[in-house]
């Protein structure tokens, strides 16, 4: 029995987001997705993987550079799909009194 699971892109757009990475964030979504594909989402969990809301998820990337994340949905069988990459903002310090 093949308990492997498969990760695509949804389109080409999601593709350019991915390539728009920096390199170490890439490297660090292709360790992410390797885990997903050895173990299934139901193996992997915090920091590497999170439920946001229904069908949707999110992987965390986080390097010395900054953060991204990579929206996804596990809906058909064994197949995660990736459905938008982004960097996140850095968070402005709050104003002291």
């Amino acid at each position: 029995m093949n308990s492997s699971w498969n990760i695509k892109l949804l389109n080409k757009a999601v593709e350019r987001e991915l390539n728009a990475l920096e390199t170490d964030m890439r490297a660090k979504f292709a360790q992410i997705c390797d885990l997903l594909v050895k173990f299934g989402p139901e193996q992997v969990g915090l920091p590497h993987i999170k439920h946001l809301n229904g069908d949707l998820w999110e992987i965390r990337l986080k390097c010395k550079n900054g953060a991204a994340r990579a929206i996804y949905v596990a809906a058909s069988a064994r197949t995660i799909t990736i459905v938008h990459l982004f960097v996140k903002k850095p968070r402005k310090p709050l104003d002291g009194p």
